[in-house]
Parts: C-alpha cells; structure tokens; sequence
C-alpha cells in the first residue's frame, strides 16, 4: 500500500487537471488509511477500478495526457494486487501424522498408534468424520502451530485474495494419507468441504514416493470427495517431483531419470481422469540443488509430459542476477516462453526409443549402484560433518529452512536438508551430488561394448544430452585441489581419494561420450563465467579450508576459526549458482 501510495502521490504532480482531483483524493486517502489500520481492507478491485474510472476521465476529456505513466501504475496493481507475493504452506508429512495420531488418541478412534486402523477405515474417518479442533488443546508447539497455520490461512486470504496464498505442500509424501490428512485438517480447523479453497500439493521428493506416485494419485482421483475439491480448483493438481532431495536420496542420475519417467506417467494419470497436471520443478531440472539451463531443460521434454504451465524455484542468490533487471528478465523470460513453445513445435521429435529407454534405464541402476555404496560407506556422515561446513550453515542463517530436520543426537542423511547437504559438497569444491556414480556407469557399459550406443543417446536424445551437460557444470565447478591436503589424512584420505578417482573418472566418460576436449566445450560464454565465479572464491575457499583444518586441530582459537568458516560461507554462496 505504502508503494501504491508513493506512485500515486509522484504521479499527481503530472493530473493536476481539475475532474480528476476528487477521484485522486479518494483514493490517496483510502491508501493512507490502508498503510496505517490494519483492519482497513483494501481490496484490488476496488483500487483498479479507481484508477480506471481515472483514465477513462483523462482519455475522455484531456487527450490522454500522461496516460502511459498512469497505465504504468495499473500494471504494478495488476500484478501485484494486494498481496504483493504468494505464500506457500509447507509442512512434513511427519508431522501430519504425529498431529493426526494425537487427534484420533484424544477423539478415541484409537488407542496409541495410526497402525491400528485399517487403510479403508482410516480414510472413511479422514473423509468423513466431523472433528471439531482447538490448538489450546495440544502441547507440542509445531502441532500447535500446524493448526493455527490452517485457520489463518482463510483470514489470510480474505485480506489479499486469491493469489495470496493458495497452495498448501506436502513434503516427503509417500502415501495417499500425504493428501487425505491436510484436506481433513482443514475440514476438521473450520473449512466447509466445498470451501477448501486451497490446492493440496503433494511433494513426491524420494525414491519410493516417486514409485507409488501413480497409485497415490490414481487413488485420490477416484475418491468422490476429492473430484469434487479439484472441481473447485479448476481441474488442476499441482505436483512437485523429486527436487534436490530425490538427488540426495537417489544420486544425480537416477533421481533426474526417476523424475522424468514419472512426469511422464503422472501426466497420463491425470489425463485420464480429465485434471490438468502442473508440475512444479526445481531450475532446469536439478543437477543437484540450485538448477542447470532452464531452456534447455524445459525444450528436452517429451510430448508425453504435460506442459500446462511452467513453474519452477529460483535459488535467492541467482534471483538478481536472473531477474533483476529489466533486460535480464525478458530475456530469462523469453528463455521459459521459447523452451515452452519449442517443446509444442518439436515436442513430436522428442521421442525417446525402447532401446534409448534401456540403455538410460541400465546408466541410472548402475549409477546409483555407486552412489548407493557411497551413502552407506562409514566415513560418509562424519566427513561432511568433520570436513565440511555441514553444521556451519544453520550458525550462517542463510538457508531458507533449518541445517538439519529433527532434534537426533546422532546425524543421519535422511535428516540432512538439501540446502546444507548439496551447499556442503560445494564448499569442498567436490560437488558429489552433481556428478558421482555417472563415470562407472557409463565406464562399465563402454566395457559391454555399448560406446557407440550411449554417444549416440548423448547425440539424439534432448534430455540425456541435457542431463549430461548439467553435470558437467557440476564437474566444471569442482577444484579438488583445494582439498588435496586431505589425502594424507590417516582416517579421512581413503575417502577422499574414493571421491577423487570417481571425479576423474566422470569427466574422462563424459568427454569420451560427448567426443568434447574439454567439460562444456560448446558452452563458451558459461565456462568463461564459472571460471571469473571460482577464481573469485577460491581465496575465499583457502581461507575456509585452513580454519576447518585448525577447528580439526582443536585448537585454542576455535571459535574465531568457526567465525571465519560461517562468514566466509555468505560469500562463496553468493558467487555459485548451485549451491544453496
């Protein structure tokens, strides 16, 4: 409001003219009293349409003077209406079941856990029963919180519409209930069945809820109550696949193939029952965590995969450098309507054979194979814990969420956030999550005899070739000089060199299959500014690595050392574009 009514008060020095001056008093005033009283609503409506009346008098009886300066005005209000940005509600499937559980406990349905009931019984009770919930009633303060969110979410959207907020996420979803249990929330904190005026987004980010992702969604589409909840939202499910914590749970390649074959399937459900599917991506499909070229990822797509609309995260340190100016944003702007409008044009072309199938099929096994071993070897969690900057990110208080989910003594990679794990690997200048697995993939495979097979995949398949340009960027961005210091380390060195040799062998198979001399060699102007970017940071980065290695020391000082490590984080996050 306080912009709005800044603009309006500059553009007044230009209407002086006499029959506008009521209508431009008004509203001033109305906005003044918006700014300060909270309970002053100020709806869009009732601002455009003051402003159109005002330019309808300005055409009708003064030649339209200054009219493109008042349209400018109604632009912003177009856009950014009352609400300014969308809120998002995002909540942990855990936590919906620790706060089902303790409802249906204290309502009698049943005695300790949720296992008592079965399936059929449990959604009976979701999709029916009428529960009453006050937030007074319960101890645990995120339990509480969950509830309270729910009822203010409609207040929230009275004061600013639509568009201020109408999307509730699910993470870690893994079963129907993911959906079932926040539709009931909402019935049971006050909501009408026919007034959940809120899309019920589910996060399917592991490997597993990828896998059932189709039965989930088939489920809840044959569900009456649920048809009835997408009739009032148009016809639309947004879905949310993967993202960097699929590339954590499933390594880089068969988290990103997981995630394009269940697009795939996901758009034919939907399909099917007449909903229209909108996925919601990381940039550029996630190398690991930040994004790769959004163009590039969006135009491999194949016609199987519903391109309704593009809605994809921007990380915050590549927001200004995306968006932040006029020319910078028609051109990322163009970048999305092109990729959009080349997928319909070229779509067709987009076909990917049985045969291609297999062979990516066969990669990704083997990939994760590798990257499996990797998570389960012994000195995974304590190197990142005792070599990296993991447990400095949330000292930082740069992420968008906390280091770590839960209050577990000991620290397991399921409790890891993707910000800190994926920023981590990138501090080192190791980037394992970008790259690790693909070179035994493909090295193993070349020894089947299948070179020519997987330069040919590389040659004519958009997203494989896409896929692998992604990673490397991810090895582009990797400097295991930094930490070579570390191979003489008695407990951590095996590891490192474990991590090393993959490195090696990754860029070697890359090259191999793409016949390149060197890591993005058709991409000039991007390796030109990866290298500007890491030649920045790398003193930043010594600087870092020699305050780890005296904090390993215990020495006396440790806690200027901490200090060095969690300031030298903001600048290094801010000069890489993946890694938080």
């Amino acid at each position: 409001m306080k912009c709005y009514y800044n603009d309006l008060k500059k553009l007044r020095k230009k209407l002086t003219f006499k029959a506008l001056q009521e209508p431009l008093n008004l509203l001033q005033e109305k906005l003044y009293t918006a700014m300060f009283n909270v309970d002053r609503v100020l709806g869009y409506e009732e601002i455009i349409d003051s402003l159109t009346g005002i330019k309808e008098t300005l055409n009708e009886r003064y030649q339209g003077l200054y009219s493109q300066d008042l349209e400018q005005l109604m632009d912003k209000v177009r856009i950014f209406k009352t609400h300014f940005a969308t809120l998002d509600i995002r909540q942990d499937h855990s936590k919906h079941v620790q706060l089902i559980e303790e409802i249906l406990q204290k309502k009698g349905y049943i005695k300790k856990s949720l296992s008592e009931l079965e399936d059929a019984e449990l959604t009976s009770i979701l999709l029916h029963e009428n529960i009453q919930l006050e937030a007074d009633d319960f101890e645990d303060d995120i339990l509480v919180d969950t509830i309270v969110n729910i009822k203010q979410l409609k207040a929230i959207k009275a004061r600013n519409g639509e568009d201020g907020c109408n999307r509730y996420i699910i993470s870690n979803s893994e079963d129907i209930f993911s959906v079932l249990f926040v539709h009931a929330l909402f019935r049971w904190c006050g909501y009408a069945p026919g007034d959940i005026s809120f899309d019920i987004v589910p996060l399917f980010e592991t490997m597993i809820g990828m896998e059932r992702s189709e039965e989930i969604m088939n489920t809840l589409f044959s569900l009456p109550e649920y048809q009835r909840h997408l009739q009032q939202r148009d016809q639309k499910q947004t879905i949310m696949l993967g993202f960097s914590d699929g590339t954590k749970d499933g390594g880089y390649l068969k988290a990103n193939w997981s995630i394009f074959k269940t697009k795939e399937t996901l758009s034919k459900v939907c399909s099917r029952h007449g909903i229209k599917a909108l996925f919601f991506d990381g940039r550029g499909g996630p190398p690991a965590r930040g994004g790769g070229k959004t163009h590039r990822f969006y135009a491999s797509q194949t016609k199987d995969i519903a391109n309704n609309e593009i809605q994809l995260t921007i990380q915050g340190q590549t927001i200004t450098s995306t968006y932040g100016t006029k020319d910078h944003f028609i051109h990322n702007s163009e970048q999305l309507l092109t990729a959009g409008l080349s997928n319909n044009l070229f779509g067709k072309e987009n076909v990917i054979s049985a045969d291609s199938r297999k062979l990516i099929e066969e990669l990704s096994l083997l990939s994760f194979a590798k990257y499996d071993a990797l998570k389960q070897h012994s000195m995974f969690i304590p190197y990142l814990e005792n070599r990296s900057t993991l447990k400095y990110y949330t000292k930082a208080n740069i992420g968008s969420r906390p280091g770590k989910r839960g209050q577990k003594a000991k620290l397991e990679l399921s409790d890891l956030r993707a910000i800190s794990f994926v920023g981590s690997w990138s501090q080192l200048k190791q980037n394992v999550p970008g790259y690790y697995g693909i070179g035994t993939a493909i090295q193993t495979l070349v020894q089947q005899g299948k070179l020519k097979e997987i330069k040919k995949l590389f040659r004519e398949v958009p997203f494989f070739e896409a896929l692998m340009l992604n990673s490397m960027m991810s090895l582009s961005k990797s400097y295991f000089e930094l930490t070579a210091y570390m191979k003489e380390d008695p407990e951590y060195g095996p590891f490192w060199q474990m991590l090393h040799e993959e490195y090696v062998l990754s860029k070697q198979m890359l090259l191999k299959i793409s016949n390149f001399k060197i890591l993005m060699e058709n991409e000039a102007v991007s390796r030109e500014s990866i290298k500007i970017r890491e030649n920045i940071v790398l003193p930043l980065l010594v600087i870092q690595q020699y305050a780890l290695h005296k904090i390993g020391q215990n020495t006396k000082d440790k806690k200027v050392y901490e200090k060095i490590v969690t300031r030298s984080l903001y600048g290094n996050i801010n000069a890489s574009r993946n890694s938080a």
